[in-house]
């Protein structure tokens, strides 16, 4: 009788401490279990995402082998639009800028440049992407909204492409002795097995300059 009674205070305190704190627990639990569920479908529909953005690009990679610039720019928006934070919309936008400037296109070759500068996602295709404008920016004679492109910070690797584009754009203007400094800089950041320093120098000579120096 003592063990019944025993059992029946243990029960009554069980049932006692659920009535005040079970209903707080299922809940946290409901929350915890919704959470993880949560998390395996948004890593399900991530891995979805990725699969449909590399079959979109594959048919933008076709569409630009087949030099068709509208589907290219179709094709472009729509990664934007659904897979913008992915890395094959930043390599979208810079084929089809590329696809539309080969088409003399050039305003839809600067939206899809300027894409990539506002939205990217890396340093590296941003670069890219600054140097390009600052190329068509040239060729429209932009001038000071193409050295404005080229200014601030840029990965180490991207200094001699920079500089060089600095100078095209110096020489475009006729400031001579800034465009040479700009072309040395190049040829200082460029790694002497590059086969670009070639052109460089080629630059850099057409205006007086001097021999180039051992890349640092």
């Amino acid at each position: 009788m003592a063990y019944d009674l025993e059992e029946q205070e243990q029960l009554a305190t069980i049932k006692a401490w659920w009535n005040k704190y079970g209903t707080p627990l299922t809940w946290l639990l409901i929350i915890v279990l919704a959470g993880f569920s949560g998390w395996s479908i948004w890593n399900n529909m991530q891995q979805k995402g990725v699969t449909q953005a590399a079959q979109l690009f594959d048919e933008l990679q076709k569409a630009a082998t087949a030099n068709d610039n509208a589907k290219v720019q179709r094709a472009a928006a729509d990664m934007q639009e659904k897979f913008g934070k992915t890395v094959y919309a930043q390599m979208s936008a810079l084929t089809a800028a590329k696809i539309a400037f080969d088409a003399e296109d050039l305003k839809a070759a600067k939206v899809q440049l300027q894409w990539v500068i506002d939205n990217g996602i890396d340093d590296e295709y941003k670069a890219v992407a600054k140097v390009r404008m600052a190329g068509i920016l040239l060729d429209e004679k932009l001038y000071d909204d193409g050295l404005k492109m080229l200014s601030g910070e840029f990965p180490a690797q991207f200094e001699s492409m920079v500089a060089d584009r600095k100078g095209d754009i110096l020489v475009a203007q006729s400031k001579v002795p800034e465009a040479r400094a700009a072309y040395q800089l190049a040829l200082d950041k460029t790694d002497q097995k590059n086969p670009s320093r070639q052109l460089i120098q080629a630059k850099l000579d057409a205006i007086g300059g001097t021999a180039a120096k051992a890349a640092a």
